[in-house]
């Protein structure tokens, strides 16, 4: 079986520009090209451009994505895509909840009825270390914290959402690589973690570096990051170590 460019781009959402750069950079050749010109990609290319749109949903550049795809096996492709499926899995029951609670305020106004507070939230994430925060750091620093949210546009809200979740899935196969905390693909996940932390507070060099100390000692933090992987939790405080120390005062 073969498919057109014109039919991968179809179907993937990819433009047919983008797959003939995909090409010309080595990320992505067609299975072969007709006597017109004309590229066609078979199974296994249709399994790479996945692949591909799955690294670039964490965040990764095509230049890493090309280095990822050159050195993963089949073994590791697969715990890749376990755990971005395990990410999906996750938001599809959180939006569906929302979804739910959306619906029942509808039938409510609808029908002129009350909803209780419980209803009214259902579905929408609660910070569970609010009350420990304020309690750590007191109680201006995360009002002004809370401050700083409200003034987030919408890409800065996407961004708080998702951004520490592509940061992790994108260092688990780099970890699992030896690639060195320093490498640039490694620190470019660590900028995108600062910057979604700067959404909620501006850290130090030294209180960057705590928070990523903090990662490693709570347990709670080691279970949410790490999910049961200790060495990707340590692996992310050493390249936050590196970059507070070349890029903060």
């Amino acid at each position: 079986m073969a498919w057109s460019i014109a039919e991968v781009a179809r179907e993937s959402g990819v433009t047919s520009r983008t797959l003939r750069h995909y090409d010309a950079i080595g990320l992505l050749s067609p299975a072969w090209t007709s006597s017109s010109g004309r590229r066609y990609y078979g199974q296994d290319e249709l399994y790479r451009l996945q692949r591909i749109l799955l690294l670039r949903e964490l965040g990764l550049g095509l230049e890493a994505i090309a280095d990822v795809l050159e050195r993963q096996n089949a073994s590791s492709t697969i715990a890749v895509l376990v755990k971005h499926r395990n990410w999906l899995v996750e938001e599809q029951g959180r939006l569906g909840r929302l979804v739910q609670t959306v619906d029942s305020t509808i039938d409510s106004l609808r029908n002129g009825g009350e909803m209780e507070p419980k209803k009214v939230f259902a579905g929408f994430e609660k910070n569970p270390y609010e009350a420990e925060a304020r309690q750590r750091w007191g109680d201006d620093v995360i009002d002004a914290s809370h401050r700083r949210m409200q003034g987030w546009s919408d890409d800065d809200a996407e961004k708080a959402r998702t951004g520490y979740g592509k940061v992790h899935a994108g260092l688990a196969p780099l970890l699992a690589e030896g690639v060195e905390v320093t490498d640039p693909r490694v620190q470019e996940l660590v900028q995108l973690h600062y910057d979604v932390t700067c959404l909620f507070w501006t850290p130090t060099k030294e209180a960057y570096e705590g928070l990523g100390q903090m990662y490693v000692d709570d347990e709670r933090f080691r279970a949410s990051i790490g999910g049961g992987d200790d060495s990707l939790v340590e692996y992310l405080r050493d390249a936050m170590h590196v970059y507070a120390a070349a890029n903060l005062k």
